[in-house]
């Protein structure tokens, strides 16, 4: 009988040769080695393929490397999601990293220690494509997670969200930009239980396609919120956004 990994790591790439290195040397140390790492790739034009399948990861067999037509980012991630194995999803972005060495070891250890709840989550960091912080995120991640804590935006960063396969749904793809909160929130609501590992697990690369493309990524955000939470009380809750959308200003404009 095969044993299936604790933890599917994806990471869905496109052209994505400057920032890909950096991830996979990210999972290659880790101290806990019970995962699979997968990597979906979009018909890349770069070295992409290149680097991925030269990793030692590739060459131990432990790197699944998948390159193929799809429709955007979260077409990509649902393809990962479909061939994963394990009881667990990560998923990092090319240009994202483990804090260290030893997170996965202390997510797995919070896991066996907690019965093993259908979502744990934690604290990121925002860095450059140096791995130099830039700031914490503008965002906690609460102890107690409901799908009313996501009425407050992406309290908990996507790839610091990790649940069991089990409960997972596809990503909606009618979105292009915010289809991860849409699937955080449908995940918190199958889940039974969830548990907060209230330290950094993720240094999150500034710089993503929500990034890239803020205002569409919002206005998305705002029709999935009003989709959960009501029109009124979104619109409402907006107006005590204004500080944090100017502080996200500010870090976009120092780091360009």
């Amino acid at each position: 009988m095969t044993t299936l990994p604790l933890f599917s790591i994806i990471t869905v790439t496109r052209n994505a040769a400057e920032t890909l290195a950096a991830t996979i040397e990210s999972v290659e140390s880790q101290s806990f080695h019970d995962f699979e790492y997968i990597v979906c790739d979009g018909l890349s034009s770069d070295r992409t393929p290149e680097i991925a399948l030269n990793s030692n990861l590739a060459k131990s067999g432990n790197l699944k490397f998948f390159s193929e037509q799809d429709s955007g980012i979260y077409d990509a991630m649902n393809k990962g999601l479909k061939r994963a194995s394990g009881q667990y999803l990560i998923f990092l972005n090319a240009g994202d990293v483990f804090h260290n060495d030893n997170t996965l070891q202390i997510i797995s250890s919070s896991i066996s220690n907690n019965d093993s709840p259908d979502i744990v989550y934690g604290q990121t960091e925002i860095v450059d494509n140096r791995g130099k912080r830039l700031a914490g995120r503008h965002l906690i991640a609460p102890k107690e997670l409901t799908v009313k804590s996501f009425s407050n935006g992406m309290v908990v960063c996507h790839q610091a969200f990790i649940p069991k396969k089990a409960i997972a749904p596809n990503y909606d793809t009618s979105y292009r930009f915010s289809a991860d909160y849409k699937w955080c929130i449908e995940c918190v609501e199958r889940a039974k239980n969830s548990l907060l590992i209230d330290e950094i697990l993720i240094d999150y690369l500034f710089g993503g396609v929500s990034d890239k493309n803020r205002l569409k990524s919002l206005k998305e955000r705002f029709k999935i919120m009003c989709q959960f939470f009501g029109t009124f009380p979104t619109m409402l809750r907006h107006i005590g956004f204004i500080p944090r959308f100017i502080r996200r200003t500010k870090l976009e404009n120092n780091f360009s």
